[in-house]
């Protein structure tokens, strides 16, 4: 197990896409639902224990060693907004062309055949975490982070909020971001004798519609 490995891989320089993704804020920021650090804080912590932590769970699960087409049906009914399929797609063709080129795998190789035009991300980063010798709770920590990671970021853009807010919510969600991984992990573990039913399936039903929603506008900064 390498820390650095984790560090590369959780990184938003690492050019795996996300940076074009605000997981969605900018919709949120348009309604006027997130307009200041509260609000954002307030964003955060609710993706976090919905999409973040169906996120982690897949992470954990692929990073486990379990079967990647398998989690990447799961992940498919654990998305029922088909723009939010699409981005979760792309985004995952986009990983895995920088974790094949940095940790080159079979399992990643295998994934890539089956998987033309892009398994979902969640899934990616744990095949990716599993190729880069790291544990299913790094991989669960590392798709946490990113749940609440981008749409921090996207909103100081969006709302020229001052980044170190920005960075200090991200810390108050510390304890809140371990214990989801750990939940998500300890869920993985048991899709050995348990299968995949046994993942978090938490839902954000206003994400889902938002998400929609904002794959129709002409114009926008992210593309979701």
């Amino acid at each position: 197990m390498s820390r650095t490995a984790l560090l590369v891989l959780a990184d938003g320089r690492f050019p795996a896409g996300g940076h074009a993704h605000s997981g969605g804020m900018e919709a949120a920021v348009a309604s006027g639902r997130v307009h200041d650090i509260a609000s954002l804080e307030a964003f955060c912590r609710g993706r976090l224990h919905t999409t973040g932590l169906v996120a982690a769970g897949l992470a954990a699960a692929a990073a486990h060693g379990y079967d990647a087409l398998a989690l990447d049906e799961a992940a498919d009914t654990r998305t029922p907004a088909p723009a939010l399929r699409r981005i979760a797609r792309r985004l995952g063709r986009q990983l895995m062309r920088a974790a094949r080129a940095t940790w080159p795998s079979t399992d990643l190789d295998h994934l890539a055949h089956h998987r033309p035009h892009g398994a979902h991300q969640p899934v990616v980063l744990g095949v990716t975490a599993r190729a880069a010798r790291l544990t299913p709770l790094d991989a669960a920590q590392a798709a946490a982070y990113e749940s609440v990671g981008g749409p921090a970021t996207a909103a100081v853009r969006l709302l020229s909020l001052d980044p170190f807010d920005a960075t200090a919510v991200l810390a108050r969600l510390a304890d809140e971001l371990d214990t989801v991984a750990d939940s998500a992990t300890a869920a993985a573990v048991r899709t050995a004798t348990e299968g995949v039913a046994v993942l978090p399936a938490a839902s954000a039903p206003l994400l889902d519609i938002t998400g929609e929603q904002h794959a129709a506008w002409t114009v926008r900064l992210f593309a979701s």
